[in-house]
């Protein structure tokens, strides 16, 4: 019932955080300091929408109750809301990054991770309104939200690669604070971590393609 919405929240649970721009050599520390800021602050985050990501996963058996289907995915949803706005907030404070055009995309990650926070409020009311007493329309509701998820995860992609290249998406990438975490949420059948991961791998890795 589920597993379509697992499917497209693991293609694109997870925004690009860092930014383009072209600098020199000189302006190395600046940036590499910059990213520390920013990315100390992003680690919480992205570890409650890992999680939240694992806890989608968790309930897509064929049998989950639907009102239970319902809590999670919305209690997940309202997660990750809230770790995306929390993420437009620390590159907001962290100022424009050292580095040409630092501004322009400084604005643009700020907007692109509040429209995203929109998004998943949005889709949370969507749940909550589904009707759980129907099981049958209910799986209707939950491949419609399914389908939005897939066209959020996707709509931003172009922006999203702008803002993957240049001296400070390599120096945030090099951040211990901007890599993927892995989720914590154990599994019900093995208690490890399910669509979790790799702590090693960065989060400048490009949505869309995992799953």
């Amino acid at each position: 019932m589920n597993k379509k919405l697992a499917a497209a929240l693991s293609c694109g649970a997870v925004l690009v955080l860092t930014l383009s721009g072209c600098s020199d050599d000189d302006n190395s520390a600046k940036v590499n300091d910059w990213s520390k800021k920013v990315c100390d602050k992003v680690q919480p985050q992205l570890q409650k929408i890992a999680n939240a990501n694992a806890a989608i996963q968790q309930q897509t058996a064929d049998n989950s109750k639907p009102v239970d289907v319902q809590k999670t995915d919305s209690a997940a949803f309202q997660q990750i809301s809230q770790a995306y706005k929390a993420l437009g907030s620390a590159v907001d404070a962290a100022g424009p990054p050292p580095v040409d055009g630092g501004e322009t995309t400084q604005k643009e990650a700020v907007k692109e991770l509040n429209a995203s926070s929109v998004a998943y409020a949005n889709l949370q009311k969507k749940v909550d309104a589904l009707d759980t007493k129907d099981q049958a329309k209910f799986a209707d509701g939950l491949k419609g939200i399914a389908n939005e998820l897939t066209k959020i995860s996707s709509s931003g992609d172009e922006s999203l690669k702008k803002l993957q290249s240049g001296e400070v998406g390599a120096a945030m990438a090099k951040q211990e604070g901007c890599q993927k975490p892995k989720a914590s949420v154990p599994s019900k059948e093995t208690g490890a971590s399910e669509g979790a991961t790799k702590p090693s791998e960065p989060a400048s890795a490009a949505p869309g393609k995992k799953g």
